[in-house]
């Protein structure tokens, strides 16, 4: 199993402009409760417990470099 870490999304900035309207308008604890809902259906989406995995170790992997 490998872990798709490419750009893969058609039109990323459409995408990433999409992601931030949804946020408009929400306090901090409203955006992160709607963060955690899109991470639960992109998983569920996902479905396939070995790549969850692989990308919460990635995740975590690339907050923790040295700066």
């Amino acid at each position: 199993m490998s872990l798709n870490l490419t750009p893969n999304i058609d039109n990323p900035d459409d995408f990433y402009a999409d992601l931030l309207a949804v946020h408009e308008g929400l306090s901090k604890t409203e955006s992160d409760a709607l963060n955690a809902r899109l991470i639960l259906i992109l998983a569920n989406q996902i479905g396939d417990r070995e790549v969850l995995g692989a990308a919460l170790k990635a995740a975590k992997e690339s907050t923790h470099q040295p700066g």
